[in-house]
């Protein structure tokens, strides 16, 4: 692609500057080689992903797997336990799942088909059968139940639900609803556990493996939609974002920003209906030719056993998965491993230290973005605690800036003029990105208020428009950016966003809550932030700890569900009748500091009981695991 003449005029100058005084250029700009060919790499991976895509026909992520098929059908694609299948075995699967689809289903071109599925190799090959048919995949958070699952598949506008049988009582649950809505259910199973809806795997693996026509994806362009991921799915409104052929290629080619070559071995436990395990671990498998081992889920007992077993090279982690890892007990072969790279985000700088202290010296790249958002860091100098580098050459390709953000309010702070403030070095500021044609925002499906509101105007002038992150991020002196925090409504814990209103609007349905405000706390030893709940009771009610505990864990996540609660008799609002979250925050869950009744979510007994000061000693020293 063209690079921005910005960037080519900042790169020229410096360059000029280090060829004719290297001495005062190593004191300006002591990362300019550095940065310069981390730019080089990523102008020239976009340069190949606009090449490909601006073919007739474009030429996709899927096609460029289709070539290593060709190529190297014998290499392996997938691991998963003691299974094995090259990407010639993944190629004729995909095949003979299309075909099956096509003829049972009648799916047509541009039509939505959600995976309900668990991480297993029929979803990979399930979501490039659908795209050989010019299908888009909704990719189901696997937690989802009910009012959220139907949302989910009514913002897609799923035609198809291809489920597990593992899924069987989430799908029953809602099955009603979605046969008078019009969604076909099927299972991806050999037999169907639910009396009228039928198991599709006979099919499928009696149909032709022989290859596609071509029509299917005749109108594929850079901008069809090629996936919907959904984001702070925590209740009843979770998020589809919009993720085009164009999107889908720049992801997958994170991994090979990053280091990921063909001879590779990448090992990823994280979901796949997220963006990271499936764009970026199976993606970038794809687009390198490389290997990827799944696991169904994260085992920090089994993780380096596995590492070992499958020869892995390359990790996948979020940063609670790093502590997870960190806090097993010392073993006399930790550092026996052939892992040279990690790639991931949510790693804090102390984790950071002693995994590498303890693990030995892996790469890590770690980087910053949203699956929604138009740009992202990548910390390519392996400072620890960033995610990246602001250097001139980026914020010409994709501008941004971190601006001054009233936390308390929710809003950023703008001046006489009704602009925004830019943020000083050192200063924490709300990260939003330029909207351009090389940086777009593509949005939600179906919800156009959700996709206006992450559109913040009048930033730097008046009728400009900037991506709003809804992160709070740090650029230092020498320009290294840090993380951190989420603002508004939205914190993260176990690795997942939750969406604190979303939390609150289910919360609000239990009969004995008058009012709920839900926001996160800091726990010693834990990545991002817990749950937590404020709540004034109903006049002449109590608090059910073992009715509330049922309630949440049948419609929450787990990771969304509050682990304290806290009995106020009036809640805390601004004069526009904002909740306010800041004074909440701050005292966190310490009983000795909160005269408030305190309630802890206790799985043992499935109900919540009181939080005594000797839990709380527990919670501190780590004893007690969240």
């Amino acid at each position: 692609m063209p690079v921005p003449g910005a960037a080519v005029a900042a790169a020229a100058g410096l360059l000029l500057l280090v060829l004719l005084a290297p001495a005062a250029a190593a004191r300006l700009a002591p990362y300019f080689w550095v940065d310069l060919v981390a730019f080089a790499k990523l102008a020239r991976s976009s340069w190949r992903c606009r090449r490909r895509l601006s073919r007739r026909p474009a030429l996709t992520l899927l096609d460029v797997f289709q070539q290593h098929a060709r190529r190297r059908p014998r290499r392996p694609l997938l691991r998963f336990r003691d299974e094995i299948y090259t990407y010639e075995d993944v190629e004729r699967r995909s095949n003979r799942a299309a075909r099956a689809l096509s003829g049972l289903l009648g799916l047509r071109p541009g039509q939505a088909v959600a995976l309900f599925l668990p991480n297993e190799p029929a979803y990979v090959w399930t979501w490039l059968a659908l795209a050989k048919l010019g299908c888009l995949t909704a990719c189901l958070n696997c937690n989802v139940r009910g009012r959220a699952l139907r949302h989910a598949l009514a913002a897609a506008r799923a035609a198809v639900l291809l489920a597990s049988p593992e899924l069987q009582a989430a799908v029953e649950e809602v099955l009603p609803s979605l046969r008078r809505d019009g969604v076909r259910v099927t299972y991806l199973s050999a037999a169907s556990p639910t009396p009228g809806v039928e198991a599709l795997l006979p099919a499928i693996e009696a149909a032709s493996d022989a290859p596609l026509p071509a029509h299917h994806r005749a109108g594929v362009t850079a901008d069809s939609k090629a996936l919907y991921i959904y984001t702070s799915g925590t209740t009843g409104l979770p998020k589809a974002a919009v993720i085009t052929e164009m999107k889908l290629m720049m992801v997958a080619n994170l991994s090979r920003l990053c280091g990921l070559r063909p001879d590779d071995v990448i090992y990823t436990t994280l979901p796949l209906y997220h963006s990271a395990g499936l764009l970026i671990g199976v993606g970038g498998c794809l687009e390198v030719g490389a290997t990827c081992v799944l696991r169904a889920k994260f085992s920090a007992s089994q993780f380096w056993d596995d590492c070992r077993r499958y020869d892995v090279s390359v990790i996948q982690y979020v940063g609670e998965l790093m502590r997870y890892l960190c806090n097993t007990p010392k073993r006399a072969d930790d550092r026996e491993h052939g892992v040279r790279l990690a790639l991931g985000n949510g790693l804090r700088a102390e984790v950071w230290k002693e995994f590498l202290h303890r693990f030995g010296p892996i790469a890590i790249w770690e980087f910053y973005g949203a699956t929604e958002g138009n740009a992202g860091f990548i910390n390519y100098t392996g400072k620890i605690g960033a995610v990246g580098r602001a250097n001139v050459f980026v914020k010409s390709f994709a501008p941004f800036e971190l601006i001054k953000y009233n936390v308390e309010e929710d809003e950023p702070i703008r001046d006489e003029r009704g602009l925004c403030i830019r943020a000083h070095p050192g200063e924490t500021g709300l990260l939003v990105i330029k909207i351009t044609k090389n940086t777009p925002f593509h949005g939600y499906a179906g919800d156009s208020q959700k996709t206006e509101k992450k559109v913040l105007r009048n930033v730097l002038v008046k009728g400009d428009t900037f991506f709003n992150s809804g992160d709070l991020l740090m650029i230092d002196h020498e320009r290294f950016v840090y993380f951190q925090d989420r603002v508004g409504d939205t914190f993260r814990w176990k690795g997942e966003n939750v969406a604190t209103t979303e939390v609150e609007a289910t919360l609000a349905m239990v009969d004995f809550i008058q009012e709920v405000n839900v926001y996160g706390v800091s726990v010693p030893g834990c990545e991002g932030r817990c749950g937590m709940a404020a709540i004034r009771l109903k006049a002449g009610a109590t608090f059910e700890g073992e009715n509330l505990y049922a309630f949440t864990g049948d419609t929450l996540p787990s990771y969304a569900a509050p682990r304290f609660v806290r009995i106020q008799d009036a809640l805390e609002i601004t004069g526009t009748f904002k909740q306010c979250k800041g004074n909440l925050v701050k005292e966190g869950f310490d009983p000795n500091l909160i005269k408030d009744p305190l309630f802890f979510r206790d799985d043992k007994v499935k109900s919540y009981v009181p939080l005594s000061p000797d839990v709380y000693a527990a919670i501190l020293a780590m004893k007690l695991n969240l």
